[in-house]
């Protein structure tokens, strides 16, 4: 599936399961285990970039950057997460016009104050609802192509309530968006609330962050209940840092990596996993050794 398919693909109404990335290696090994489209995560930029928490710390240069490598690499369609879109209305138009020169089949902006922080920290604040309608009208103007698409995300929940979360999406979706999310549903029943009021009229998006404010389920359950779109944005990272803490104490430990060699790759299946026998023999083609 490429970019222009992705907005057909959420027109049936089986959900799009995007796992989170953050560089073209971990792009490559999702499009390899058979995904439809993949989340660039703003959070999972701050993580390894960086070494620290996502509270607003990732510029726009950084993930249009990223962006550019994943999508060189990869040919599924990307989800982007922009945050606040890094500024005003017409820094979202600059975000949204480098996203979508870089390959982005899906913009995501949000509603907090700058700086942001994680959806599932507590502490948020949320801007006026005006000025996001006027980002998204901005956004919305920006973008060259329809196939690309602009998702809305409230972060009110935590900060005004659900009601008054409903009648912001109600807002954002009245500006012509092409996909809900409504972050940090805390439960079932909240869940469900979101899906009967938007489900029927806009692709809504559930983000299942492990040990988040949201219930963890999984895609058919999310799928039977109204969602379109299931992101699990952050679980990459704690994968790979649950494997790194073990990597790293044993080769502390034993001074070898030979306790490890059954959950490692060797140097030649790493070099057939991203493609180096193909890239030698372009080489030849060209006279490059």
């Amino acid at each position: 599936m490429n970019k222009t398919d992705l907005k057909q693909r959420l027109a049936e109404p089986r959900a799009v399961l995007a796992p989170g990335i953050y560089d073209a290696l971990s792009a490559l090994v999702a499009q390899q285990a058979g995904f439809e489209a993949l989340y660039l995560s703003g959070a999972s930029l701050a993580y390894t970039l960086m070494g620290r928490s996502d509270i607003g710390l990732t510029t726009y240069s950084e993930v249009v950057e990223t962006l550019s490598r994943i999508t060189d690499r990869v040919d599924l369609p990307v989800i982007v997460d922009a945050d606040t879109g890094f500024g005003n209305a017409l820094n979202v138009q600059r975000t949204v016009k480098g996203l979508e020169r870089a390959g982005a089949a899906m913009i995501q902006l949000e509603d907090q104050t700058f700086p942001k922080r994680c959806g599932h920290l507590d502490g948020k604040s949320v801007v006026p609802v005006g000025e996001m309608v006027g980002k998204l009208k901005s956004a919305l103007d920006a973008r060259r192509s329809p196939s690309t698409l602009i998702m809305a995300r409230t972060d009110a929940l935590a900060v005004e309530g659900m009601e008054a979360s409903f009648d912001r999406a109600e807002q954002y979706l009245a500006c012509g968006v092409d996909v809900l999310f409504i972050e940090a549903l805390r439960t079932p029943e909240q869940m469900d609330a979101a899906c009967q009021r938007f489900g029927a009229r806009i692709p809504l998006l559930a983000n299942m962050v492990e040990g988040g404010k949201t219930p963890v389920q999984n895609v058919a359950e999310l799928q039977k209940r109204g969602f379109r779109i299931v992101i699990f944005p952050g679980g990459t990272v704690r994968a790979v840092a649950h494997t790194l803490q073990g990597y790293y104490a044993s080769l502390r430990e034993n001074q070898t990596t030979d306790g490890w060699k059954s959950r490692m790759l060797d140097f030649e299946s790493l070099n057939q996993l991203i493609g180096t026998p193909e890239l030698m023999r372009q080489g030849k083609r060209y006279g490059a050794d």
